[in-house]
């Protein structure tokens, strides 16, 4: 954005404290609208009142679902089957203010977290483009969010990434998805190995939590029920692979488990 917006020939500045943000909206009061998507930063009730029409917030979920940091992986971690974007009006707690209007939007069952927001983006800027005008001339009317049907998504760490074999296949492959591409999802194997892709496998393969099957370009691992076929990977310190090429690169003695 900021790039697009330097050959528009628009200003951009790039507050890094409340302080600055407070004094560079300060000096340009009073004006028609702000606008905030994936914002880090809690706008208190001072500067929430310098806009006319206030703040608008893009929101890539259907609030009140998976307010928060991470809307998009948590939607996937869930195994929700439909997302979407929010235009809401910003109050001073984190997503709950007004919905002024919202889009519901599909997930495929095989997109990753990084995928679905590219297209909760163009979703959230159409929507937004939809229905600013209208907003800051008054002609909108917000609804307040149901509080008790409200769900939290927190920012994700690696340590959250870690991958747990013990759980079923569809689990596994949905934390796969939700990690990828921040921070990766990942599982010891000598070292830390981050797994970038991988989907179910049906054949018939040893069963157990964590045990690393190899036969020919197949690289297959055994989770608490079903079985996961590896097939894009990463050792520490080394360029992503596909998984067969990880494996025939492997010395004898390795490892034979994922943990």
């Amino acid at each position: 954005m900021k790039a697009v917006a330097e050959e528009l020939g628009l200003e951009v500045v790039q507050p890094g404290s409340r302080a600055e943000l407070w004094e560079l909206a300060a000096s340009r009061a009073p004006f028609d609208v702000g606008v905030v998507v994936a914002f880090g930063m809690i706008l208190e009730q001072e500067l929430l009142d310098l806009p006319r029409a206030g703040f608008l917030n893009v929101h890539f979920s259907l609030l009140p679902r998976w307010r928060g940091a991470a809307p998009v992986a948590h939607a996937i971690l869930a195994g929700d089957e439909e997302t979407g974007a929010t235009v809401m009006s910003v109050d001073a707690g984190l997503d709950t203010g007004p919905i002024v209007a919202a889009q519901p939007l599909p997930i495929d069952p095989e997109e990753t977290a990084g995928q679905l927001t590219v297209r909760l983006a163009d979703l959230g800027a159409r929507l937004l483009d939809d229905v600013l005008e209208d907003w800051c001339e008054g002609n909108i009317d917000s609804v307040p969010q149901d509080e008790a049907a409200a769900t939290w998504a927190p920012v994700l760490t690696t340590d959250a990434a870690k991958l747990d074999f013990a759980a079923p296949a569809v689990e596994v492959l949905r934390r796969i998805r939700a990690f990828n591409p921040k921070p990766g999802a990942w599982a010891m194997h000598s070292d830390r190995l981050k797994i970038w892709a991988a989907r179910p496998d049906e054949g018939e393969r040893t069963p157990g939590v964590g045990v690393l099957e190899i036969e020919g370009d197949l690289v297959t691992v055994g989770t608490g029920l079903g079985t996961v076929r590896l097939e894009t990977v990463q050792p520490a310190g080394r360029r992503a692979m596909s998984a067969a090429d990880w494996a025939n690169g492997m010395r004898s003695d390795a490892p034979t488990t994922l943990s």
